[in-house]
């Protein structure tokens, strides 16, 4: 099934680009371009597209504020947002997914870097590394941040193994070194993914991150560490 992809930014050229390069892949497809955050906004409600490929610097209303706007309206829950900009300052990563993008690139990254990185979030995957989850984390604990949900009580519905899957899922791991930690199958992998994202209420791994760290399941400091039982489970 075709990924429908909405490209948002303030130069033509570069929304041109960006068009001519998604469109070379048999398994994505540009259904519009918007030039503004407020243009963007119009167009995902009309358009409904999987992925907002979206810059941060643009006038009228930039990415960010677009962004935080997008996966905050309930109309458009499935519509998942890829920032893209030639900044690399670590505030800009963090203010991005603190808006609730699900991926950050640079746009000097490789092309098939891109289109790949449009799949992953388009899959309801979180483009994290271990190394910027750990960064993104450090920075939430050091700004505090409040919480946007109940913190221990959020886990308690959680299997001792739920449990083991997010400590790992905070750790920035993908489905595929999930299932090598958990010895399961990456399909199973991916449905433990999907229960602990129903079960807590999560629109994607960026935010199973934030709650796993927030909740103090995970240490910034250490990773994912030891992962007690839950309720009753001990």
């Amino acid at each position: 099934m075709s990924v429908s992809v909405l490209v948002v930014d303030d130069e033509a050229l570069i929304r041109a680009g960006f068009r001519v390069l998604v469109d070379s892949d048999p398994d994505l497809t540009v259904v519009g371009e918007a030039a503004n955050g407020a243009q963007a906004l119009q167009m995902v409600h009309a358009l409904r597209p999987d992925v907002v490929l979206i810059d941060i610097r643009m006038p009228t209303m930039d990415g960010l504020e677009a962004t935080r706007r997008i996966t905050q309206t309930d109309s458009v829950p499935t519509t998942r947002v890829l920032v893209v900009t030639t900044f690399d300052r670590d505030e800009y990563v963090f203010e991005a997914l603190r808006a609730g993008a699900s991926g950050f690139v640079l746009k000097d990254t490789p092309p098939e870097h891109l289109l790949e990185a449009i799949k992953v979030v388009a899959t309801g995957e979180a483009l994290l590394t271990p190394t910027l989850t750990r960064r993104l984390i450090t920075e939430f604990v050091r700004s505090a941040v409040p919480p946007r949900r109940p913190a221990p009580t959020a886990l308690a519905g959680l299997t001792h193994r739920e449990r083991e899957g997010l400590a790992q899922v905070a750790a920035g791991r993908s489905n595929a070194e999930l299932a090598h930690i958990l010895h399961i199958s990456r399909a199973t992998a991916k449905t433990h993914v999907s229960n602990l994202l129903s079960k807590l209420d999560a629109r994607d791994r960026v935010q199973l991150v934030v709650l796993a760290y927030e909740s103090g399941l995970v240490n910034p400091a250490g990773g994912a560490g030891h992962v007690g039982p839950g309720p009753g489970q001990g």
